[in-house]
């Protein structure tokens, strides 16, 4: 079966799909949508602050979206992709600035635990951004997260 384009499914049906807006952090369901949209899996949820959270999964890593700039668990104006490796016994800051050094999108850091962490902040304020420019992220995040495996060796 053919995949309409965007622009042909309008003109037919005269009608926006559900998530063809923008994707904006003011709206965490739709985001999770579009998510399952590109195949993945997300389970919406709060964080320990009340605030939006989606859970998901690439790459056999698990990794979360966390909302900010949230009033009362509403109205986020950004995310951050967020995904820690649990390795015994840990790892190190020289490899954690190894990968900061090198890296433009994405920052890596040690947990409580000397865990690596990796995480993407992406501003989604003043009107959000289109679902094209919201895959480019979310590729971003998958390459950044299968490279940082291998970096760590995980």
């Amino acid at each position: 079966m053919k995949k309409l384009s965007l622009g042909l499914a309008i003109a037919l049906t005269g009608a926006l799909p559900a998530f063809a807006q923008n994707v904006i952090a003011e709206n965490p369901a739709q985001m999770a949508d579009v998510l399952r949209s590109f195949g993945y899996r997300a389970e919406l949820t709060t964080d320990n602050g009340g605030d939006p959270k989606i859970a998901s999964s690439s790459g056999g890593a698990n990794f979360s979206i966390f909302f900010y700039g949230c009033t009362n668990g509403t109205n986020c104006d950004a995310i951050s992709f967020s995904a820690a490796f649990d390795l015994d016994p840990g790892s190190n800051v020289d490899l954690m600035n190894q990968w900061n050094q090198k890296k433009r999108y994405s920052k890596a850091y040690l947990d409580d635990e000397q865990d690596p962490v990796i995480d993407m902040d992406v501003f989604l304020g003043n009107g959000g951004v289109s679902i094209d420019n919201f895959r480019f992220w979310v590729d971003t995040w998958e390459r950044a997260v299968g490279d940082f495996k291998v970096h760590i060796d995980f």
